[in-house]
C-alpha cells in the first residue's frame, strides 16, 4: 500500500557488520526523497547522538521499521508494520548487532512486541531474541522537547556501557 505514494524505498544505511543498530519508525519526507534514513533535522541530531558516545555514523547501521514513508507522515497502520517487519527482522539477523537502540515508541513497541509507552520502556535494558535493546526518545521528539535530552543522554551512556562490555 505504501509503495503507491512513496518515492524511494529506504532499507537502511551504514556498516553491515555494525555492533550497534539504530531503529526508527519510518522514513520522513527528506528520507523518502534521498532514499536514506535519518537525513533531515532529526538525522542531524541522531548523528550528534552517535558521536556523543564516541562512534561515527559510518560505524553503525540505521534502519526503520517501515521502509516507505506513510503519506503525510501519519502513524503506520498495523498491516504496514506486518508487511515491513520481516525486512527489519532479516536485517537484524544478517547484521547480528551486539545491541539495538530503539528510537521512539513505535520502534520500541514493534521490536519488543509491546504496547508499553516509551517513557516506561526507557531507562532499562530489554531483550530481543538474545540481543540487548535500549529504548530512547526519537530525535524528532527531542527536537520538539529539548528538556528530554538529559534522559536520552542517560540512555546513550547505558548503551555505550553495554558496547564497552561486549567489545
Amino acid at each position: 500500500e505504501l509503495a503507491a505514494s512513496r518515492h524511494s524505498v529506504v532499507f537502511g544505511a551504514g556498516n553491515p557488520h555494525a555492533k550497534l543498530v539504530f531503529v526508527g519508525e519510518a522514513p520522513g519526507a527528506e528520507e523518502d526523497r534521498q532514499g536514506l534514513p535519518f537525513v533531515g533535522m532529526a538525522g542531524q541530531l541522531l548523528t550528534k547522538m552517535i558521536e556523543s558516545i564516541g562512534l561515527k555514523r559510518e560505524e553503525v547501521f540505521i534502519a526503520n521499521v517501515l521502509k516507505c514513508r506513510p503519506p503525510g507522515n501519519r502513524t503506520p497502520k498495523p498491516q504496514e508494520i506486518e508487511n515491513c517487519s520481516p525486512y527489519l527482522t532479516e536485517q537484524l539477523a544478517l547484521i547480528k548487532p551486539k545491541i539495538i537502540c530503539a528510537l521512539g515508541a513505535f520502534a520500541a513497541q514493534t521490536l519488543l512486541k509491546t504496547t508499553t509507552s516509551i517513557s516506561a520502556l526507557r531507562g532499562r535494558i530489554h531483550d530481543r531474541e538474545g540481543t540487548p535493546v535500549i529504548c530512547t526518545f526519537h530525535p524528532a521528539y527531542l527536537l520538539r522537547s529539548p528538556g528530554e535530552k538529559k534522559k536520552a543522554w542517560e540512555d546513550l551512556k547505558r548503551l555505550r556501557s553495554i558496547l564497552n562490555q561486549n567489545a
